[in-house]
């Protein structure tokens, strides 16, 4: 791509002194590395169209339709992107999320034209929706995974690693209602094995994926120091050390 593309790795350069650590072809952190931005840095919109309110967390806007309706929050964000990946390498049969309720729905389910819905708290399928693989289907799916999924039920699916250990795919959440997720989009190492990470996330109301600032070291900013201590500083939230987290390897569909 030339000066005008607008992928991440072209837009965001690592540090002074730092590259981009190599990823594997094809894997998740490559394909976020790869996110299309908006030009320039265009304000973060609402679902409803209005700016968000705080318009100095973001250094970049992901170049992907929230939807119109409040519900692709934060870790709405998180399982959108994971899914829209795997939705791009042809492995439907991996895109599957649990419900608040603890019940996984699947989107091979979803594509046969099976529908889910929540009943005293538990999912029951029923047939009478339209089969289709479509990337619209995909986005129905998604739209009923967002109304009973969350930052509760991802965090639970999701494996705690050592932070030491985070490369692009991984997460920090922390789960409650409300709780808050960040992505880690990239990561860059110095001659020093110094580590610097890039983060993105949506937030309530649901709003544009966007590439955060970071608020506290204006030096790296936008990435973020692997050393960061016992809590990652974010702009809109705090996490702590201990809430990082990875996706499990290959999830295959579980519905109970």
């Amino acid at each position: 791509d030339g000066p005008t593309s607008n992928r991440l790795a072209d837009r965001i350069p690592p540090p002074p002194g730092f590259a981009r650590v190599p990823l594997e072809e094809g894997s998740f952190g490559a394909w976020l590395r790869n996110l299309p931005l908006q030009p320039g840095r265009p304000p973060v919109l609402l679902f409803d169209g209005r700016p968000k309110a705080n318009q100095t967390a973001h250094v970049a806007v992901v170049d992907l339709p929230v939807g119109d309706r409040d519900l692709q929050q934060c870790a709405d964000a998180v399982m959108r992107l994971r899914a829209e990946w795997l939705f791009s390498a042809g492995r439907w049969d991996e895109i599957a999320f649990d419900f608040t309720g603890g019940d996984r729905v699947d989107f091979l389910r979803w594509s046969q034209g099976w529908r889910p819905r929540v009943e005293n708290g538990r999912v029951v399928w029923a047939r009478g929706g339209r089969p289709g693989r479509t990337h619209d289907d995909l986005l129905a799916y998604l739209t009923r995974v967002f109304v009973y999924a969350g930052s509760a039920s991802l965090a639970r699916e999701l494996e705690p690693i050592d932070a030491a250990d985070l490369r692009p795919g991984d997460l920090f959440i922390r789960g409650g209602f409300p709780g808050h997720a960040v992505l880690v989009v990239d990561l860059a190492r110095d001659a020093a094995g110094r580590t610097a990470f890039l983060l993105a996330q949506s937030y309530m109301p649901a709003q544009e994926i966007h590439v955060l600032v970071n608020p506290t070291d204006r030096t790296l900013d936008p990435w973020y120091d692997l050393a960061f201590g016992d809590e990652l500083r974010t702009p809109e939230w705090t996490f702590r050390r201990v809430e990082a987290r990875r996706f499990p390897a290959r999830p295959g569909p579980v519905s109970r």
